[in-house]
């Protein structure tokens, strides 16, 4: 496997509580040199993702939100959305990568918490500790629904960043479709960052 490629894994029958999905491993390479990086993601893939352009959330790892159900984060609650929707189109691709913390990591993720407990918002948390507010790539992403044979998406997404990004690997969004939750009092600052520091869109806000 070289430098950016990927791998399908392995694959087998996924029963959910939304339903009956096929669950996909990959394993992807990227960069080069000193910033070769092995990633890896698993795609939930369910009903006809081929004869049109197929629902797909890409969903970053959130061990606080997606296990723990932390409210400091809107995560799980996308997720589960995500999920449903699908669900309830019968069709549609869930990839979920293992980019915690929006890619920093689960530890440094528990630092940022801390000095966010201190008053400093998630970005500025991040950046305190020399982080981007976002360090993820969505390369892989792109490459996984081009081995899936998807070339079209409806992205389900409030960042812009990632109908960019999936563009750029070649996908066309033919539409990006909300995935906006009712906020939390703990999550409230969390989604006005997301908003007025990160670019998200959000109809209700």
């Amino acid at each position: 496997m070289g430098a950016n490629s990927i791998q399908p894994v392995a694959s087998a029958d996924f029963p959910t509580r939304w339903g009956k999905f096929r669950i996909f491993g990959f394993e992807g390479e990227f960069g080069s040199g000193e910033s070769l990086r092995t990633e890896e993601a698993v795609a939930l893939v369910m009903g006809d993702v081929r004869s049109a352009p197929p629902l797909v959330r890409i969903h970053s790892q959130c061990l606080t939100g997606d296990v723990f159900g932390s409210l400091r984060c809107d995560c799980r609650s996308q997720l589960e959305m995500a999920l449903a929707m699908i669900a309830e189109e019968r069709a549609g691709v869930l990839i979920y990568e293992q980019q915690e913390g929006r890619g920093i990591g689960l530890m440094a993720k528990l630092r940022a918490y801390e000095l966010q407990d201190s008053g400093l918002d998630t970005v500025e948390a991040n950046q305190r500790l020399g982080f981007k507010a976002d360090h993820r790539e969505f390369t892989l992403p792109a490459e996984i629904l081009k081995s899936l044979g998807i070339s079209h998406v409806r992205l389900l997404s409030n960042n812009p960043d990632k109908v960019a990004a999936l563009e750029r690997g070649g996908i066309e969004v033919t539409e990006r479709v909300p995935c906006e939750v009712a906020p939390t009092t703990h999550a409230e600052d969390y989604l006005k960052t997301k908003k007025d520091k990160m670019g998200h869109l959000f109809t209700s806000r």
